[in-house]
């Protein structure tokens, strides 16, 4: 079974993030929707409350399953068993970065990394813009998954 973990950084609330994991299910069996806890951020959502939230978004499909993980991805890969990290990237900037880190979790831990671009009409849209198009009233559910 070809399983990857897909570390949720890559804004959750949009429709770019469906789209990658859609993909994603086309080249593996089961994907990993990790969702790091760091202590030094404060995010507006608790884990429990970002988990659920994007829980949601895949209760249709049992081959998606979303959890928090402390520590580094590659160590949480191997204990999920997953042998990929799933990215998505927007812009070809992100994509040198993610390249240059795929290379060396690759080196240190043996894991590999699959980059996908998403959709260039889906990528322009963060949960941050969003959310301030929220504020000021506008029909934001276009962007949504």
């Amino acid at each position: 079974m070809r399983i990857a973990i897909f570390p949720g950084t890559f804004d959750p609330f949009t429709k770019g993030h469906a789209d990658i994991v859609a993909r994603g299910l086309e080249i593996f069996d089961r994907i990993v929707v990790a969702i790091g806890v760091n202590d030094s951020k404060v995010p507006c959502q608790t884990v429990e409350e970002r988990v659920a939230a994007i829980s949601r978004l895949y209760d249709a499909d049992d081959r998606v399953s979303v959890v928090a993980y402390e520590g580094l991805t590659t160590d949480f890969a191997r204990q999920q068993q997953a042998g990929f990290i799933l990215r998505g990237v927007r812009t070809i900037k992100d994509y040198e970065y993610e390249r240059d880190i795929a290379d060396v979790n690759y080196q240190l831990s043996g894991v590999e990394t699959v980059v996908l671009f998403c959709r260039p009409q889906l990528a322009a849209i963060s949960s941050s813009i969003v959310r301030e198009l929220q504020h000021y009233g506008r029909d934001v559910s276009e962007f949504l998954p």
